[in-house]
C-alpha cells in the first residue's frame, strides 16, 4: 500500500511533496491539475498514484496556466481542488491568478508554489512570495516537511474561510526532505466531488464595471486576514525579551537549530512566522512594543522584514530592525549561515558546537562532472544529424535558439546547438524575432512537452507573421526531464488510462508546415530527409522537423523487464586509428579513452546501443559486439 493511503494515527516516512499530498487528501480535495516541474513534481505525481483508491480525478495539463484553471474551476463550482508549479510556473499561471483573486472561490483552493533558492535546477531562484502581494492572495510557508502536511489543511481552512484562493510556498528542501509525519486525520471517503456553477454574472465576469466593485471586496478581505490571523500563522516563542529574531519558512528551522546549539533557547524571543504575507499584525505589535532590538531571517527577498519595518514605523516603535544586513540575500540559507547572522546581529559569537567536516579528499581527485546527455540519449543523435544536415545542404553560421528541457545541455561542445533558453516555448518565438532581423538561418529547437506547453502559440505565429525559423520537435513521447510524466503525445493519462494521441506533426502540418519526421537512430536515412527538407526551405517552404525516439532511459528500463536484448557495441583496436572523430562528435559518456593507447573504448554496462559512434566512425571500427533481440528498435 502506497504510505501516503496509511491510517489515522500511524507515522509514514513522507517526502514533503508527498506530504503536501496527504494533507490536500485529508482536506477533501476531489481534483488536482499541475504541470510537471522540479521540485513541485511529486505532488501531483503522488496523488495520481492514489486516485483510484482516493476518488480523486488528477491530471498532468500541458501547461500552469491550464492546470490553475483546471483546479479554479472547480473550486468555483463548489469542489475542493489544488493546482501546484515550480516558481517560475505560476509566471505562465499569474494572468488567472490575478484574476482569481477578485472573483474568489466557493470552496478550499490551494495553489503550491515550489519555489527553488540556489538554482538547483531552475533558469532564476525568483521569490514568490511576492506574488502574494501583488495579487493580494495569502502567502502560507511552512519550515519542514511535517509543517507541509498540517499547513496545507490550515491553508484550505483559510480559503474557505474567506472565500478566497490560498497559496501554499514550499522550497527545494522542503519539497524533497523526507520527515516522519505523525497522521491526524482519515482520508475522507465522502466527499463534495459534484460542483454546481452558479451564473453569477457580476462576480465570475470580469468586466471594468464588476472588476472595480470586486476590488474594494478583495481589500476588505487583504485587510481581514491581516488583522484577524495569529495562530497557526504566527506563534510567538518566549515572549518578552529584549532580543527578538522572526524567522519565516525554512529559515526558522535554521534559527532553532543554531540557538539549540548555542544555547541561547531562553534568552531570546523567537516569533515563528508561517504566513509571510500578509504579516498578521497583531502578533508583531505585540513584539515590537517591548524589543530593543530585532533581526528577521528569512531565505532570499526581504519579504517579512519590510513588512515589519513599516509596521514598526506606523506604530512608532523604537526598536532597531536589522536583516539583510546579516541574511544572504542570494541561494539557501544554511545553519552556518544562520549562526553567522545571529552571530553578527548579537556582537558576541557564542563557541559553535559543531565542527564542519570540510571538503572530502579523495585520491585520485573527483574530476568536475558537468551535466551530460545520458549514453544513447536520442537528443544526441538528432543533433548531430542536424548539424550534418545543415552543413551539407550549404548553411553556415546557424543560430540555434532552445528552451527549456533535458535537450538545454545541446549548449555545451559539440553540439552548441542551444544559443538561447529563457523559458518554456521560448525557442520558437525568439526564433521567429531573430529571423526577422539576422542574415543566417535560425532553428528553434523545443521538446515535445514545451511544444504542448508553450510551443504552439509560436508555431502559429511563426507562419502567421511569415517568419523564416525552422522548428525542430525533439519528440521522445514523455516530460522526460522531471520522471516520464505523460503529456498529450504520450496517449495516456497520468492515472495510466488510454487516451488520444496527439502527435506534432499533426499539428505543424495544420497550421501550414511541410513537416518530416525523422528517426535518430537511423542517422544517414535522416541526414538525407533532412537535406530534401532543406532544399524545400530554400524554395521558400515553411518546414518543421519532428525527431522522434523514445528517451533512452525508458528504453533500456523496458529493455530489462522484458528482457529485449539491446545492441552493444564495441571498438576493434585494429581498425581504430584513435582519429577520436567518435569521441569528438558524439561525446557519449559510454565512450572513454584509454590513456595508454588513446584509442576510445566502450563501457558496455552504460552503451544503450543507439550506434551512433558507429555511423561517426569513418574507419568501420566500431561495431555490434552482442546478438541482439530481432525487435530491439520496437523499443525506441
Amino acid at each position: 500500500m502506497h504510505p501516503v493511503l496509511a491510517r489515522k494515527g500511524e507515522t509514514v516516512l513522507l517526502m514533503g511533496n508527498e506530504a503536501i499530498a496527504r494533507g490536500a487528501l485529508e482536506a477533501g480535495i476531489c481534483l488536482a491539475a499541475a504541470y510537471p516541474g522540479t521540485p513541485s513534481t511529486e505532488i501531483v505525481e503522488t496523488l495520481a498514484e492514489v486516485a483510484q483508491y482516493t476518488k480523486t480525478y488528477v491530471e498532468w495539463s500541458v501547461n500552469e496556466k491550464v492546470a490553475f484553471e483546471t483546479a479554479y474551476a472547480a473550486a468555483i463550482s463548489g469542489v475542493r481542488s489544488l493546482t501546484a508549479m515550480k516558481h517560475v510556473g505560476l509566471n505562465v499561471a499569474a494572468d488567472i491568478l490575478m484574476s482569481s483573486a477578485y472573483a474568489g472561490v466557493k470552496a478550499g483552493f490551494v495553489i503550491i508554489s515550489a519555489d527553488d533558492p540556489g538554482h538547483h535546477s531552475s533558469q532564476n531562484e525568483q521569490d514568490n512570495r511576492w506574488y502574494g502581494f501583488i495579487s493580494h492572495i495569502p502567502v502560507i510557508e511552512p519550515s519542514s516537511a511535517r509543517e507541509a502536511y498540517f499547513y496545507v489543511k490550515e491553508a484550505f481552512k483559510l480559503s474557505e474561510r474567506y472565500g478566497h484562493p490560498v497559496i501554499l510556498r514550499s522550497t527545494t528542501r522542503i519539497s524533497h526532505t523526507r520527515q516522519p509525519i505523525l497522521l491526524e486525520e482519515d482520508i475522507p471517503i465522502e466527499k463534495a466531488c459534484k460542483g454546481s456553477f452558479e451564473r453569477v454574472i457580476e462576480r465570475w465576469v470580469l468586466v471594468p464595471g464588476h472588476a472595480r466593485k470586486l476590488k474594494s471586496k478583495l481589500m476588505e478581505i487583504w485587510r481581514k486576514i491581516q488583522m484577524e490571523t495569529s495562530e497557526p500563522f504566527v506563534k510567538i516563542i518566549n515572549p518578552g525579551m529584549k532580543t527578538v529574531v522572526i524567522a519565516s519558512g525554512i529559515a526558522y528551522s535554521h534559527v532553532s537549530e543554531v540557538l539549540n546549539l548555542t544555547g541561547l533557547d531562553d534568552k531570546i524571543t523567537v516569533v515563528k512566522v508561517n504566513m509571510p504575507v500578509p504579516l498578521p499584525r497583531k502578533p508583531i505589535e505585540e513584539v515590537l512594543s517591548t524589543a530593543e532590538k530585532v533581526l528577521v531571517v528569512e531565505e532570499l527577498d526581504p519579504i517579512v522584514e519590510d513588512q515589519v519595518k513599516r509596521i514598526s514605523l506606523e506604530i512608532g516603535s523604537t526598536s532597531k530592525i536589522f536583516g539583510k544586513e546579516y541574511v544572504p540575500l542570494n541561494d539557501e540559507l544554511s545553519v552556518q549561515a544562520v549562526y553567522d547572522a545571529i552571530c553578527k546581529f548579537l556582537g558576541s559569537c557564542s563557541p559553535q558546537r559543531w565542527e564542519s567536516i570540510g571538503d572530502i579528499k579523495t585520491d585520485p581527485p573527483i574530476p568536475p562532472r558537468p551535466p551530460v546527455l545520458c549514453p544513447g540519449c536520442p537528443h544526441r543523435s538528432s543533433y548531430y544529424i542536424l548539424k550534418t544536415s545543415l552543413n551539407r545542404a550549404g548553411f553556415r553560421n546557424v543560430i540555434y535558439t532552445g528552451d527549456i528541457g533535458c535537450y538545454t545541455l545541446g549548449y555545451q561542445k559539440p553540439f552548441e546547438t542551444q544559443m538561447t533558453s529563457f523559458e518554456m516555448g521560448g525557442a520558437i518565438g525568439i526564433g521567429h524575432g531573430l529571423s526577422k532581423v539576422v542574415d543566417e538561418l535560425v532553428i528553434a529547437i523545443v521538446g515535445d512537452s514545451t511544444f504542448y506547453h508553450a510551443g504552439i502559440p509560436g508555431v502559429v505565429n511563426l507562419v502567421f507573421n511569415k517568419g523564416r525559423a525552422i522548428p525542430v520537435v525533439l519528440d521522445n513521447s514523455v516530460t522526460a526531464m522531471t520522471g516520464h510524466q505523460p503529456h498529450p503525445g504520450s496517449g495516456y493519462t497520468a492515472t495510466g488510462e488510454a487516451t488520444a494521441k496527439i502527435l506534432p506533426e499533426d499539428v505543424l502540418k495544420a497550421v501550414g508546415f511541410e513537416t518530416y519526421v525523422i528517426n535518430p537512430l537511423r542517422v544517414k536515412e535522416s541526414v538525407a530527409t533532412l537535406q530534401k527538407a532543406l532544399e524545400e526551405f530554400k524554395k521558400g517552404k515553411n518546414i518543421a522537423i519532428v525527431s522522434r525516439a523514445r528517451c533512452a532511459l525508458e528504453v533500456m528500463r523496458d529493455a530489462r523487464r522484458s528482457r529485449v536484448v539491446l545492441p552493444v557495441y564495441r571498438v576493434d583496436p585494429e581498425k581504430c586509428t584513435a582519429c577520436q572523430a567518435c569521441v569528438n562528435l558524439a561525446a557519449c559518456p559510454a565512450l572513454v579513452v584509454d590513456p595508454n593507447t588513446r584509442k576510445p573504448v566502450i563501457v558496455e554496462d552504460l552503451c544503450a546501443g543507439c550506434g551512433l559512434c558507429a555511423s561517426i566512425c569513418p574507419y568501420k571500427a566500431i561495431q555490434v559486439s552482442n546478438t541482439p533481440s530481432s525487435e530491439w528498435e520496437k523499443l525506441w
